[in-house]
């Protein structure tokens, strides 16, 4: 399994098309096995789902993103995780022991509208 984590250094993004990159940790028997750092390729509608999918992505977790992100993550077969703060890591371990849920939080604050797809 592959999880992605929209980051800024270290931590969970709160803004997912604008995150500085993902981290992409491959998940084997519920151990972290590697993670690897890309930098976000750049926000463009539609373009980030596809894009992580090709890499084989089977989960996204970030702090907040758009209502039509996150549908074409869906459609993408990409479980999506929002609502998430604190280290990347940590956020990863909470996944595997089943210990974070997403809020669904769709971003839609006026300072950020149009920001988190």
């Amino acid at each position: 399994m592959k999880i992605a984590v929209a980051c800024e250094g270290k931590n969970v993004s709160a803004h997912f098309g604008h995150c500085e990159g993902f981290m992409i940790y491959n998940v084997e028997d519920n151990n972290i096995v590697n993670a690897e750092f890309r930098e976000n390729p750049g926000h463009r509608p539609g373009f980030l789902p596809v894009y992580l999918k090709d890499l084989g992505v089977d989960v996204i977790i970030a702090g907040g993103m758009g209502e039509t992100a996150q549908m074409l993550f869906n459609e993408n077969g990409i479980e999506v995780i929002v609502g998430v703060s604190g280290l990347c890591d940590d956020a990863v371990s909470k996944y595997i022991k089943g210990e974070l849920k997403s809020t669904g939080s769709i971003c839609r604050e006026h300072q950020h509208a149009g920001h988190c797809h």
